[in-house]
């Protein structure tokens, strides 16, 4: 993207790393610019992504100038770098540990990120730049060497260690240490970096042999979860790496999924639209486990609705729409001023507001996700059972209220068509489901009532015959990119007038070079530019798909991987005019898009009306 200071990269200029606790993005220049530790949700301890002066940085490169091309190893989350000048080369590899369950204890918990360097050809001096600063940048590490080769950084109860080779040379310079040393063919470098806890004694050496086989074991981790999706379909380039990238925004300890690891990714170059992303959405996660149990991974769906179950302990009516990782609910705004914000876009958010919105749409998401969890298995855990009783319950309650919808509007409250969809489909699924929920006979009937009365609301007034569109809420007159969910929820057949009807004006009204904007970005309530959704642009592959327009369909899903990253990652948006990633990176909703559009390219999605038909 476009950013007001040329030391800012481009935001595909990152690539992704994690261990299931946290993450890292790393450029192409060899430098960890984002890392946010113990977890996800946590201050960062490298933050230059959003001030490159005071953010922190952790680089890794060549002395000199040299040039440089990087791809993940194959089927894992393991980083290669390739640097040559002339006929000298030199080999990184960055990764965090994650290891077979079997194996975890042959690596220190306190490992949090290994930087192994490996000459290839001539020798190569390099040099490491580390510059923690805690607390998003306001708070400079206090650097002490101790024994050769390990070097504490530490403020107030956060502390990290480096262990770097013994024979390399150490400067501390302004709050930074800066090693050099030599790489050359037959010397192998590890740089670890720990996390230590607070009253636990520095860590002991680890020699390169131990950390290369922790990359082994870490790659085979990551093989044996990708393939035991046992999807081989046509988009399988595809479908792995945004399967891989879904994985890595996972929680492990709790099982919950974060919508993006970082945070005041700007929607527009030097923009105000700036938000924090690395809590757990209860919608977006609810899509991707969706996704990943589409595609074989049943054990995501089982953990979800175990921490469903234990956060909300089966009450609907305490569902708040996002939580941290951890499940705890308190989520507070607020603003670092301190910094100057990628690119010069401000402000910096810390946690977000919408957390005490009412958005209905998360109901129907639930149920659609224990509807494919349920198709994978035909059963229900009893615990399950009692949470989506007590949803079908609440949606019959409150399915005429007024909410914030999909897109979180903070002063527009309506009737926004997608959460009315999303309640239609929770009462269609728990029809779909009954033989497993058991619902009785009077609570079934009344599900069978309301569900035709939501359908029946809105086709009468979601629907403007001026426009020849369903719009963004019922009686209101603004296009939106979620009247496509008309279409893809099965509300209407495919071949009804209005569904092609839907799909022609939000793809002539809302398109620019094939990608979809979720509205007019002037008739919001912020007024200000955004770039074409990325997740909006795949429902209208999938839309065309269900309307038996393969060619358009498969044409567009091409058009919506150019929008990828060189190491096929997505971000939120993206600016058709520049060729530009914008928003939080990388975003969790575009990777599972790209997952949900080629099973439907392929017709793999299940098809919850046939169920209910059939019953």
């Amino acid at each position: 993207m476009r950013s007001e200071s040329p030391r800012y990269p481009p935001i595909g200029y990152y690539g992704l790393l994690g261990d299931l606790r946290s993450a890292a993005l790393l450029g192409k220049h060899g430098s960890i610019d984002w890392m946010c530790l113990p977890r996800f949700d946590s201050p960062s301890v490298f933050g230059r992504l959003l001030d490159w002066e005071k953010g922190g940085y952790f680089e890794v490169r060549p002395a000199a100038q040299a040039q440089s091309d990087r791809t993940y190893r194959t089927s894992s989350n393991a980083m290669e770098t390739h640097w040559w000048e002339g006929h000298r080369r030199l080999r990184v590899v960055d990764f965090m540990p994650v290891l077979p369950p079997a194996r975890r204890r042959d690596c220190p918990r306190s490992v949090r990120l290994v930087r192994l360097l490996v000459g290839v050809a001539g020798s190569f001096d390099w040099q490491a730049t580390f510059n923690p600063r805690f607390d998003y940048g306001r708070r400079p590490a206090q650097l002490k060497p101790l024994r050769g080769g390990l070097l504490l950084a530490q403020h107030g109860g956060t502390r990290l260690a480096l262990q770097y080779p013994e024979d390399s040379t150490l400067d501390l310079r302004d709050g930074a240490a800066v090693i050099c040393g030599r790489a050359r063919p037959g010397k192998r470098i590890s740089l670890i970096l720990h996390q230590v806890e607070a009253g636990e004694p520095a860590p002991r050496p680890i020699e390169y042999e131990r950390a290369d086989r922790w990359l082994h074991l870490t790659d085979a981790f990551w093989f044996d979860w990708i393939t035991s999706s046992g999807y081989h379909g046509r988009f399988i380039e595809q479908v792995r790496r945004s399967a891989l990238a879904l994985k890595l925004m996972q929680y492990e300890p709790t099982g919950a999924f974060i919508a993006a690891p970082t945070t005041s990714l700007p929607e527009s170059p030097g923009g105000s639209l700036n938000w924090d992303y690395r809590y757990t959405w209860l919608r977006d996660s609810a899509i991707l486990v969706q996704a990943l149990t589409e595609l074989g991974f049943r054990d995501e769906a089982a953990a979800f609705m175990r921490w469903l179950d234990r956060v909300h302990k089966k009450d609907p009516s305490r569902f708040q729409i996002m939580y941290r990782v951890d499940g705890d609910p308190s989520i507070h705004e607020t603003t670092v001023d301190e910094l100057q914000g990628y690119g010069g876009a401000r402000p910096i958010r810390i946690g977000n507001a919408a957390v005490d919105q009412l958005q209905l749409d998360v109901y129907g998401e639930v149920m659609r996700t224990a509807y494919v969890a349920w198709r994978a298995r035909r059963h229900l855990p009893q615990t399950s059972r009692g949470t989506l009783i007590a949803i079908v319950d609440h949606v019959l309650d409150h399915w005429q209220e007024e909410d914030s919808g999909m897109w979180e509007a903070r002063t527009r409250k309506r009737r926004y068509l997608y959460s009315q969809v999303m309640c239609w489909a929770a009462l269609e699924c728990a029809l779909a489901m009954d033989r497993s929920l058991r619902m009785g006979a009077r609570r079934r009937a009344r599900v069978r009532r309301t569900h035709a009365e939501i359908r029946e609301e809105i086709l009468s007034r979601g629907y403007d015959s001026s426009l020849g569109c369903f719009t963004q809420a019922l009686d209101h007159p603004e296009l939106d990119a979620t009247a496509l969910w008309v279409v893809l929820s099965g509300l209407l057949d495919p071949s009804d007038p209005r569904a092609v009807s839907t799909v022609e004006v939000v793809r002539r009204e809302l398109t620019r070079d094939g990608l979809v904007y979720r509205y007019r970005p002037a008739e919001s309530e912020f007024g200000e530019p955004e770039g074409t959704f990325l997740i909006c642009t795949a429902w209208m592959v999938s839309a065309l798909a269900r309307l038996g327009r393969n060619q358009e369909a498969e044409d567009l899903f091409s058009r919506l991987t150019e929008t990828a990253n060189d190491l096929g990652l997505f971000s939120e948006e993206y600016d058709p005019v520049h060729g530009s990633m914008l928003g939080n990176f990388p975003q969790a909703l575009s990777h599972l898009a790209i997952v949900r559009s080629a099973l439907g390219l392929e017709g793999r999605l299940p098809d919850v009306r046939a169920v209910v038909r059939r019953r």
